[in-house]
């Protein structure tokens, strides 16, 4: 039975020093549907498998300058994230070669003579193998991202903000770097929801949400969902100034969107109040406490009248701390 429509595409890379069994494998293989690459030895298999990235590789374990163990080993050094299958091709059936093959990465192995069908089937089954497995990790990863992300706004949710907070905090630490954190707060949304209806309320947060993410470009800032309608942005190696500069622009962004509502109270339109502070995480220092300190200023945010951000300054505990 050939190769189906999807392993057909398969490219199969032979690696061999002996130019007649590379045209007898290319031959069967070709045969089968499969597309061929060759290299007659290791130093050229490692060269053609980075420039090609093949499905699967068949290799000769005896070659000189470079045998196949080596080989194997080397290309599982590339491969770490391909998941590549190596199928070894061996005259070699003594125990310790069979386990050196599986020992340097190889995923299965046949012996010379090569009997074809038992060939063909072992090529078929690891292309599988390897293609579901690549399938699964693509499957791991998008549900890892959604476990982070909020269904609603498309930005980081709290659990990711708590976690990517503590990472930085850490981080921040050993470095001896300032960490900003900004809590913002959408005004009178519960006003907003109950003119408007709890659909558009939810197209407005989407709205805000987007609208602070376009200011936060850097790789390394976080913007996260930290509550119903309150949004939190992680800042690292990000000092008093540049946060104050971002609260500012977060601020505007919100009321340039001009987003009616008619029962605000500080606007026509809606408004966004925060609260920030920075600080550089001393062996002392509580993590906690920098939260609640941009809590508290957003309080004050709001008590001043809204539609503004405020700034909390944390007192250093330490004569290093600045």
């Amino acid at each position: 039975m050939k190769a189906n429509a999807q392993e057909s595409q398969s490219l199969v890379l032979i690696v061999d020093d002996e130019p007649f069994i590379r045209m007898i494998l290319r031959h069967f293989l070709e045969q089968e549907g499969y597309r061929i690459a060759e290299a007659e030895n290791g130093i050229e298999a490692i060269k053609v498998f980075k420039q090609l990235d093949p499905h699967i590789v068949l290799l000769d374990a005896l070659m000189p300058d470079m045998d196949g163990f080596e080989c194997c080993t080397q290309l599982e050094l590339l491969n770490r994230s391909k998941h590549t299958p190596i199928l070894m091709i061996t005259g070699l059936d003594d125990q310790e070669s069979v386990d050196r093959a599986f020992e340097v990465g190889a995923m299965d192995y046949i012996t010379k003579p090569v009997h074809w069908p038992v060939l063909r089937q072992r090529v078929k089954r690891l292309i599988q193998q390897s293609q579901l497995q690549q399938k699964l990790e693509a499957v791991n990863l998008e549900l890892q991202r959604l476990a982070t992300i909020d269904g609603l706004t498309q930005v980081a949710n709290r659990r990711c903000f708590e976690e990517y907070f503590n990472q930085e905090w850490q981080r921040m630490k050993r470095e001896q770097s300032p960490l900003s954190l900004i809590l913002c707060d959408v005004d009178f949304f519960k006003l907003y929801n109950d003119t408007y209806g709890h659909r558009v309320g939810d197209r407005c947060l989407q709205k805000i949400a987007k609208a602070i993410k376009d200011i936060i470009k850097r790789p390394g800032d976080l913007v996260a969902r930290y509550g119903g309608e309150e949004f939190a942005v992680i800042l690292p190696n990000t000092d008093t100034e540049g946060a104050t500069h971002v609260a500012d622009n977060i601020c505007h962004a919100v009321r340039t969107l001009a987003i009616p509502h008619i029962n605000s109270g500080v606007s026509p339109y809606v408004t966004l109040s925060a609260g920030f502070t920075t600080q550089i995480p001393q062996s002392d220092s509580d993590m906690e406490e920098m939260i609640s300190a941009a809590d508290r200023a957003l309080y004050q945010a709001k008590a001043a009248g809204r539609d503004r951000f405020v700034q909390n300054i944390l007192l250093p505990k330490s004569k290093n701390s600045r």
